[in-house]
């Protein structure tokens, strides 16, 4: 009952308590204007290059912007506590470090999970992408997949950022990789050998195909090996994370930087 509270209490008391973006003055411009500008963004790069459909661009989009929550927040919630000099407090208890550390990764992925699907709502709807109703709750639950795949990466993030002084390039630059390498604007079958290689064992690339496929009328079970895929890969890298944390956490103990911001 305890790690149950800290994993789904305390995580969502640390998200409230780290993530200023919670503030609409920050929220809105940051998690739903910013996206909706994107995405419109590569809509009309794509119709003056005359290069794929609007959903293409919408969908791929869309769902590559869940990075954002999923990068900045996962690794604030860690760093953060650094920063307001609290981490050794929360280091030194005797709450379970998977409850501790997976509990902040939920309120992540819902996060992320809202603003995809509200960027793919309005932009579907700015643009006039034609995708069938009953394909909604599918790509919903193909987007919460991805978000919660990409959480895992930005797990890996926060473990960095118990050693290095910040980690908000280190986030802008993955991003920026994320936009490249998962096929969100260009078909990962176009891409050189290596780039497909990379782009198979990220997140998102299979939670945007899987996404792309359901809007154009192919059913759950269709899509099934794409979504079990990105949820491998999530379940790969949030494992990869947990470990870091946990390593960078007795380096920390050793070297006497915890606390070091």
């Amino acid at each position: 009952m305890t790690s149950l509270r800290i994993f789904f209490i305390g995580g969502l008391t640390a998200y409230r308590g780290l993530i200023n973006w919670l503030s609409p003055w920050i929220f809105v411009p940051t998690l739903v204007v910013s996206p909706i500008f994107q995405i419109l963004l590569f809509v009309y790069i794509g119709r003056s290059a005359g290069v794929q459909s609007d959903e293409f661009f919408v969908i791929g989009n869309a769902v590559q912007y869940a990075s954002i929550p999923c990068l900045f927040s996962m690794t604030h919630v860690i760093e953060g506590e650094r920063y307001q000099q609290t981490l050794a407090y929360i280091l030194v208890s005797p709450a379970g470090r998977l409850p501790l550390f997976l509990g902040r990764a939920l309120p992540v992925i819902v996060n992320a999970w809202v603003v995809s699907v509200f960027s793919l709502l309005v932009t579907g709807l700015l643009v006039g992408i034609d995708v069938p109703l009953s394909a909604w709750p599918a790509i919903a639950l193909v987007i919460l997949v991805a978000s919660f795949s990409c959480t895992g990466l930005g797990l890996i993030c926060a473990a960095i950022g118990l050693r290095v002084r910040q980690t908000a390039v280190l986030d802008n630059v993955i991003f920026g990789l994320l936009l490249v390498f998962t096929g969100a604007n260009v078909p990962i079958d176009e891409f050189p050998g290596w780039m497909q290689a990379i782009s198979d064992r990220i997140p998102l690339t299979h939670g945007i195909e899987a996404a792309r496929d359901v809007a154009e009328g192919a059913s759950l079970a269709d899509v099934s090996g794409l979504i079990a895929t990105e949820f491998t890969i999530g379940i790969v890298y949030t494992v990869v994370g947990y470990l870091a944390l946990r390593v960078m956490e007795y380096a920390s103990r050793q070297r006497a930087s915890i606390q070091i911001a």
